[in-house]
């Protein structure tokens, strides 16, 4: 039987100034197949993300998502993140 990667994503462990050094988790790059959605996958996959954060003792798990993208928004408010910041970015 093949093996195929339905979703995926990256995290990175940041320390955190102003939790005196604490970390911080980013979640970046969530990706689930289109043939995969709504299968849980996704979530599973974020949920995985926290529980190595709170492993590692971090403060919260970040992470970012076009604005245009509302089932992303949907997905991410339903697992508890919220909405706290404007980002900005500079293409090099």
């Amino acid at each position: 039987m093949d093996e195929v990667i339905v979703g995926m994503l990256q995290i990175t462990f940041i320390p955190y100034l102003t939790y005196t050094g604490r970390g911080r988790v980013l979640v970046e790059g969530v990706r689930v197949s289109s043939a995969a959605r709504s299968q849980g996958i996704g979530v599973a996959r974020l949920h995985l993300a926290i529980k190595r954060a709170r492993f590692r003792n971090c403060v919260m798990v970040q992470l970012t998502t076009d604005r245009i993208r509302e089932d992303a928004l949907r997905f991410y408010k339903r697992l508890g993140f919220v909405s706290s910041h404007h980002g900005m970015k500079l293409h090099l």
